[in-house]
């Protein structure tokens, strides 16, 4: 596999964070590991599809691990690796910029 070259750190951020539903998984572990129904409802809006997809990815980049415990019925648990905390936590003053800027962002018209 050929490994993609970055023209900025910024570059790099973006293209593991990229799309809608990355950093809100991220924000939904920050506390705890949690399950997958879990996740799926502090995650609102997002399918089931797009959630395990998106897992997936996060756990191919290192963000994410997942822990299944064999036992009945089965139970499955994400949670942040290191790697992912400090993405986590790269990402805290954004949140708190959209925070402050949230009814400007809101009033912007859409199409």
């Amino acid at each position: 596999m050929k490994k993609r070259e970055y023209n900025c750190g910024l570059d790099a951020a973006v293209d593991v964070v990229g799309g809608k539903w990355k950093a809100l998984i991220l924000w939904a572990l920050h506390a705890a590991p949690r399950r997958f129904g879990d996740l799926h409802r502090n995650v609102q809006g997002i399918s089931e599809k797009m959630l395990i997809q998106q897992l997936r990815e996060m756990e191919s980049y290192g963000l994410v691990h997942r822990e299944v415990y064999h036992q009945v019925p089965p139970k499955v648990e994400y949670s942040l690796t290191e790697f992912g905390v400090s993405l986590n936590t790269a990402l805290i003053p954004l949140g708190e910029w959209g925070e402050r800027h949230r009814a400007t962002i809101e009033a912007i018209p859409r199409d």
